[in-house]
């Protein structure tokens, strides 16, 4: 098989000496100019946890890459941190990375001509980015996941990120000291690596290794470990082998693996995030998934891993007892995950996890057995209403409860829940309602991880519920609904709900409503007037005038 597929067309031409004298300027020998080019991009960064090791880890990945008889050739693309976003004005370009991620790697191989990509990825919007941006290449590719950050310590509690921003709700209603806010945000995060539970870095990584386009335990293996330098020695060998057989992404994103990537996201207890991405991992291979196929198989998937955020462990401890591939080796053989699709070692995913353990559910409690689930079904839950006639994400554990029925405390944006809470505003029985930031009236449609941890940590996590045309965190736990589809801006029911408005959340009946006539609706419809843009320029105006709505999967480049 000719390895060097894409990169001839550049090192091989006689008409391109030019092209030729600058890799022979970078150092490549006349023997290199025969060898497959492999672009390893990483997306590592100083200002984030979950990124600052990355550009490490590409060191090792490319050094691996070389031992191969391959060109190994590091280039870099943008990494927004979510957790340091959050809360801030800075969390609407969150999403939008997704794209620019996607963007820049497709333009990268596609201008120089690489043979393969390994992508070497850590928070939450890198990963789906750079699965998009292999979709669209179709060319033997890999993604390494940077790995899971430990745990942190204060005072006898165990921490992570979510820990410090439900210290804030805390703080507010006066539960905790100065002191202790103090030391639990100093100590929440101890180094690299993505957060620790099953929040949306965590349940990407994983997607996609059940997806086929990660190596085995490549989304259990801690950031700082030998494990995850060996990956990157794996990945090396790995991407040898997709080159000597030409598999590609296309060959390995079949509809029957996104089913097991999202079998695996409702048995781990993932975030709603990975509803809009894999949507738009789908799409970009030619793959239609809707919001429904997440029904369809959150109806027949029981969710199993204590994790947090509504949970009790961390990503930490599901490593110790056999990682992910112990996990999707017990639900194959169980037949909630198809074994026999392809993976980018070359063989099924059921020959990767043939040697894995064997869940041991007398000596270990992180992941339960199926006929002691946490919840007999998925906790991601479609709803649809009058509220939301294209569609709802709901994330419902079962410790929620599966109905709600409450009076809308109105809310344009989530910097205006801050200070219901600091006032008062919000009380028991309320359905907060946070309008206006969608895709597209944000726009990026910012998580509301603040808002519903100021919740939690005021103790109005049973008392309250959440409704959003925004998304969530990973680390969102509660009543919460998102992705209401119409949008606020977009003309959505969501736009006239006014304070003392009776809604009704009813899981069971997948259905969410506002409980106001018809009449009085038209007579609101006539007055309503929509807010001014809030992006005039830039990339958050380009995004505004392309994005889709959430049901599609927030994506840009599809009419």
């Amino acid at each position: 098989m000719e390895l060097n597929k894409y990169s001839k067309t550049i090192t091989q031409d006689p008409t391109l000496p030019a092209s030729q004298a600058m890799l022979y300027g970078i150092g490549l020998t006349e023997r290199d100019m025969q060898k497959a080019q492999v672009g390893i991009v990483s997306t590592g960064f100083d200002g984030n946890t979950c990124n600052m090791h990355l550009n490490a880890l590409a060191a090792e990945v490319k050094q691996a890459v070389w031992k191969q008889d391959l060109v190994g050739l590091v280039f870099h693309t943008i990494g927004v941190s979510d957790g340091i976003a959050n809360g801030t004005e800075g969390m609407r370009y969150s999403l939008v990375s997704r794209e620019v991620i996607a963007d820049s790697i497709e333009t990268v191989c596609g201008a120089q001509h690489y043979d393969g990509l390994i992508a070497v990825v850590g928070c939450d919007k890198n990963m789906p980015g750079s699965l998009i941006a292999m979709g669209r290449l179709n060319r033997p590719a890999i993604m390494v996941y940077g790995g899971t950050i430990a745990g942190g310590h204060f005072k006898g509690k165990e921490l992570n990120i979510v820990s410090a921003f439900e210290a804030l709700g805390e703080k507010l209603a006066n539960k905790i000291s100065e002191e202790d806010f103090k030391g639990i945000i100093q100590n929440s995060c101890p180094g690299a690596g993505a957060c620790g539970g099953m929040y949306t870095a965590n349940t990407m990584a994983s997607a996609i290794e059940a997806l086929g386009m990660a190596l085995p335990y490549s989304s259990s293996n801690p950031a700082l470990s030998p494990e995850k330098s060996r990956e990157c020695e794996d990945a090396a060998k790995a991407i040898r082998v997709l080159l000597e057989k030409d598999i590609k992404p296309r060959d390995i994103m079949t509809r029957a693996a996104f089913d097991n990537a999202i079998a695996l996201v409702m048995a781990l207890g993932g975030s709603t995030n990975a509803v809009i991405h894999l949507i738009a991992m789908a799409r970009t291979v030619g793959i239609t998934i809707t919001q429904d196929d997440f029904q369809r198989i959150s109806d027949h998937t029981p969710l199993i891993a204590d994790l947090k955020p509504s949970g009790k462990y961390l990503m930490e401890a599901l490593h110790q007892i056999g990682g992910v591939p112990s996990v999707i080796k017990y639900l194959i053989a169980k037949g909630h995950l198809k074994g026999d699709c392809l993976t980018v070692t070359g063989k099924t995913l059921a020959e990767n996890v043939a040697t894995a353990r064997d869940l041991d559910f007398e000596k270990q409690h992180v992941i339960l057995p199926l006929e002691r689930p946490i919840k007999k079904t998925g906790h991601i839950q479609i709803l649809y209403g009058n509220l939301a006639t294209q569609g709802s994400v709901a994330k419902i554990t079962g410790k929620e409860g599966e109905r709600f029925r409450g009076t809308a405390r109105v809310f344009n944006g989530e910097f205006e829940v801050v200070e219901g809470m600091k006032n008062g505003r919000i009380r028991e029985g309320d359905v907060v309602v946070i309008r206006y930031v969608g895709p597209r009236g944000a726009p990026g449609m910012p998580e509301m991880l603040k808002p519903t941890s100021l919740i939690m940590g005021a103790g109005l996590g049973k008392s309250v519920a959440l409704i959003t045309d925004g998304r969530f965190s990973g680390g969102s736990h509660g009543f919460v609904i998102g992705h209401i589809t119409p949008e606020a801006w977009d003309g959505g029911l969501l736009a006239l709900v006014e304070d003392g408005d009776w809604i009704e959340i009813d899981v069971k009946k997948h259905q969410i409503n506002l409980l106001v006539d018809d009449k009085t609706l038209a007579v609101r419809r006539s007055t309503y007037q929509r807010p001014a843009p809030r992006a005039t320029n830039g990339i958050l105006y380009k995004y505004a005038k392309q994005v889709k709505t959430a049901a599609d999967g927030c994506v840009t480049d599809f009419e």
